[in-house]
């Protein structure tokens, strides 16, 4: 099989990233149907607004899976939940109970009450909307920076700042297995199916292993700098990495093969996520804007305007709403405080 590098470095010059038609292209020169639609819509829904959820910065946010809550993890050491009502967020509770920064947060995949916490403090947490309250600490060995809920509902692996992925028993809360990489491990996923366990790396690889095996299948050179994050689409069709080099590629699930490179950020891809219908990829950096690139030509689909960094970005499960939040401050009262705000982009321009 030839380099996944040097594929992803082919796909950069000439198939996606500067919007070429290539295989995948729209007719000469014009956007797909499915990219003027929703330019069209964006044109009208273009707002974004800013809620309040935290103290200090944001480092994450996610959708539950029918797409009522949304929950955001911070520096501040707590979660905070909304409810989507309309079109604004509104506070339902902010979740206290870890002893450091809440790192990455996640929701069960089909529970839409539960989600789970990691943070620096050396546990995760699994917290129920319907009480309030943490149903579950569990310990772990280190500092815990993602997280993640296996697509069958019944495990969670962590990762920690030692390269160690603890898999916890969603119901036990039992560890079942802790693997130690020699290299740096990044983001973690399982593959939408549940057999494959992803891991991005600093080397700038994919680590494939075997679930729930955890037999090392492939490692893939991706990236010729660290491999930060790495999201799979809803169809189950692709999944994306975002890396240093500012790149974030698109692989084919079944070949394990680039089929294109996105490519107009410049800073390194902190963050992505696929609309509810695979179409759209959102991905973020240090860049002032958070790029939307229609999946299937790389075509640039629209921008969102930020006026900081962006540390999380993430697709509403069923509409084409955008979360996100930036490293922002507090300009208005103390400009050495950061603001902890959760934006909401796709909004009626009206509204």
């Amino acid at each position: 099989m030839a380099s996944a590098s040097a594929l992803a470095g082919s796909s950069a010059l000439g198939l996606g990233a500067v919007g070429g038609t290539g295989p995948w292209g729209s007719a000469a020169g014009g956007p797909s149907r499915y990219v003027a639609g929703m330019q069209e819509l964006f044109r009208s829904h273009s707002k974004t607004r800013e809620f309040p959820a935290h103290s200090a910065k944001v480092h994450s946010v996610a959708w539950s899976c029918d797409g009522r809550r949304l929950a955001s993890g911070s520096f501040d050491k707590t979660a905070s939940v909304f409810l989507l009502e309309k079109d604004r967020l509104v506070k339902e509770n902010n979740y206290r109970g870890h002893g450091d920064s809440v790192d990455q947060l996640c929701w069960h995949p089909s529970n839409p009450d539960l989600f789970v916490t990691a943070s620096g403090d050396k546990t995760i947490r699994i917290w129920d909307v319907r009480t309030t309250k943490c149903i579950a600490s569990v310990n772990t060995k280190g500092e815990n920076i993602n997280i993640c809920w296996s697509p069958d509902g019944q495990t969670i692996a962590v990762g920690n700042k030692d390269d160690v992925v603890t898999f916890i028993d969603a119901k036990t809360h039992r560890s079942k297995a802790e693997e130690q990489f020699k290299f740096e491990v990044n983001e973690i996923s399982w593959n939408n199916d549940n057999n494959m366990f992803f891991l991005t790396n600093g080397n700038g690889c994919i680590n494939i292993l075997s679930y729930p095996e955890l037999k090392p299948v492939q490692s893939i050179n991706a990236h010729p700098s660290n491999c930060i994050c790495i999201k799979f689409d809803p169809t189950g069709k692709y999944f994306a990495t975002g890396s240093a080099d500012a790149l974030v590629s698109l692989w084919d699930v079944d070949e394990l093969v680039c089929v294109r490179c996105f490519s107009r950020l410049d800073w390194p891809v902190r963050t992505l996520s696929f609309s509810h219908d695979g179409k759209m990829l959102a991905s973020a950096s240090e860049d002032h804007f958070i790029d939307i690139a229609e999946v299937e030509t790389g075509d640039k689909l629209w921008e969102v305007q930020c006026e900081s960094p962006t540390f999380t970005v993430a697709w509403h499960p069923k509409r084409p709403l955008l979360a996100f939040a930036c490293d922002d401050k507090d300009g208005k009262y103390d400009s050495s405080r950061e603001a902890g705000t959760v934006k909401l982009f796709g909004l009626p321009n009206d509204s």
